[in-house]
């Protein structure tokens, strides 16, 4: 197939790192404020009428948006496969954990209604909250554990063996930290989307727990960078970088330093944007709940998601999960892709599928608009939750 002889193997890589960044800053801002929703849900909603309100703020939107996690996977998967061997082995326990939240929320949106026993709804609502609060925290949890580096090492064959123990080993301080930075900007996330579905006094709770979700989201965004400039050890390549080489990651030094992970906003100054969106949105967040914007609040919540997970990509770029036991073993764009040929295929039918993905999903979201009427919800009518 000359074809792909079209983009070179360097360029290539580069575009997949930024389509693993697409897909999982997709995932966060469409699927992340049902999570934050979830997690929102026993406190501003009070009654039942109020609490299926809320559930279905997201209920018709959960299922597609929950695509995003599915294409992020299936990308990890194709075009970066060292590192869906690591990191899905040496964070198992902390995925299966994730995976029965997310199972286990649509269970709750399904069988929440079927009996109307108070207790019975209340244990599904939890069910909920959960669904929304455990993925926030993990997800969170496993960045603070990438920035620090993954207890693996390869073998000369290129046989990986991951060294790690326990899921309790992954909750580190640090890592602590970014899990709860994670939930609290989807909670904001979540509680902008509120303020867009609903109206009266679930949308003014949420108005008030989003302003102290962006709050605390500056605020431990700040003590995160603060932290890994001050006690966190980065990595960088100390040999020569071969950018259109053999995916061989042990084909290169690498060091472990202080302040390595901001080397790049020194070399590219441009890159400062990703970190500046990340406090701008947070900010611009919490001025428009307390201003009662209702989609400007949903944009500034999604600019802040946007930039402080970017924040993480070109902080660590090229590294993609480095390893903290055998540094030179660490995973980079260069060194830890499919084949060339294989990454231009899947260019090719990310290009005709992706944008079918996007218009369907701006197709329903457009259909979907407008807030969830409580006296339809209370007369039963339609197929609501």
């Amino acid at each position: 197939m000359i074809l792909h002889t079209l983009i070179d193997y360097e360029t290539l890589r580069v575009i997949w790192w930024l389509l693993l960044g697409v897909l999982l800053i997709g995932f966060a801002v469409t699927d992340g404020f049902d999570l934050g929703t979830g997690a929102l849900l026993p406190f501003v909603a009070k009654t039942d009428t109020e609490r299926r309100v809320v559930i279905n703020a997201v209920g018709p939107v959960w299922e597609g948006n929950q695509v995003w996690l599915i294409l992020g996977g299936g990308a990890i998967f194709a075009a970066w496969p060292p590192l869906y061997a690591v990191s899905f082995s040496g964070f198992y326990l902390a995925m299966f954990a994730i995976l029965f939240a997310l199972i286990l929320r649509p269970v709750a949106f399904k069988y929440r209604s079927k009996r109307e026993n108070p207790t019975w709804r209340a244990i599904w609502d939890w069910a909920l909250f959960i669904g929304g609060f455990v993925p926030s925290l993990i997800f969170g949890v496993a960045v603070g554990n990438v920035l620090q580096g993954v207890p693996f090492r390869l073998e000369n064959d290129l046989r990986i063996f991951y060294e790690g123990t326990t899921l309790f080993e992954l909750l580190n301080p640090f890592a602590l930290l970014c899990g709860l930075l994670s939930v609290s900007m989807l909670v904001m996330h979540g509680a902008s989307w509120l303020m867009v579905k609903t109206s009266g006094p679930i949308a003014e709770r949420a108005r008030a727990f989003g302003s102290i979700a962006a709050v605390a989201t500056i605020v431990l965004f700040a003590l995160g960078g603060l932290w890994l400039w001050a006690g966190i050890d980065g990595y960088r390549i100390t040999s020569a970088i071969v950018t259109d080489g053999p995916s061989n990651p042990l084909a290169k030094t690498v060091e472990q330093a202080g302040g390595a992970w901001f080397a790049n906003y020194a070399a590219h100054p441009w890159m400062m944007a990703a970190p500046a969106f990340g406090f701008l949105g947070a900010a611009l967040a919490l001025i428009l709940f307390r201003a009662r914007r209702e989609v400007t609040t949903l944009l500034s919540s999604a600019l802040s998601v946007l930039g402080i997970i970017s924040t993480v990509g070109v902080s660590m770029f090229p590294f993609i999960l480095p390893s903290s036991i055998a540094p030179g073993a660490s995973l980079t764009v260069w060194d830890a892709s499919s084949s060339h040929l294989t990454l231009f295929i899947m260019l090719v039918v990310t290009g005709i599928f992706v944008p079918l993905i996007v218009a369907y999903t701006s197709w329903v979201y457009k259909v979907l608009w407008g807030k969830v009427d409580e006296d339809e919800i209370r007369e039963g009518k339609g197929h609501a939750y």
